[in-house]
C-alpha cells in the first residue's frame, strides 16, 4: 500500500465559521465529522477544523493546487470578500499575485490566521 495523506487537524478559535470560510472560498462543501467540521479538498484529502482555546501562537500553512479555472473563481471569490492577499509568504507583495513556477499563486490569512495559498504549479 502506497502512504497518502488522509487528513490533518486545522486547530481554530470558531472550528465551524473557519471550516465554512474556507470551504466558501474553495468552492467545496463543509461537513460535520464526529467533532470535528471537515473540508474535503480532493484525492481523499481533508481539511478537520477543531475548536483549541488558546490557539498556538505560531500559524500553520496550507497549500491547494489548482487548476487554472479553480484559481480564477477562488481568487475572485477572494477579491469579492475584500480579504487582503499576498505574492509571497510573510505577507510579501500586497494585493499582488505571484507567477513562481510558470504558474499563478496567492497567499491569504484565515480567520485564524493561518496562511492559505492557492497555486497552479507545484515546484
Amino acid at each position: 500500500m502506497s502512504i497518502e495523506l488522509n487528513h490533518t487537524i486545522v486547530l481554530s478559535r470558531d472550528q465551524r465559521a473557519a471550516a465554512r470560510e474556507l470551504a466558501e472560498l474553495l468552492g467545496v462543501e463543509a461537513t460535520r465529522m464526529y467533532h470535528f467540521d471537515v473540508v474535503s479538498v480532493g484525492d481523499g484529502v481533508s481539511l478537520d477544523f477543531m475548536d483549541v482555546d488558546p490557539l498556538p501562537a505560531q500559524p500553520l500553512h496550507y497549500a491547494f493546487l489548482v487548476g487554472e479555472d479553480e484559481f480564477d473563481r477562488i481568487f475572485g471569490r477572494i477579491r469579492e470578500r475584500g480579504l487582503a492577499y499576498w505574492a509571497g509568504p510573510g505577507h510579501s507583495g500586497p494585493q499582488q499575485t505571484n507567477r513562481m513556477n510558470g504558474g499563478r499563486g496567492v497567499y491569504w490569512d484565515s480567520v485564524d490566521g493561518h496562511a492559505m495559498e492557492i497555486l497552479t504549479r507545484a515546484e
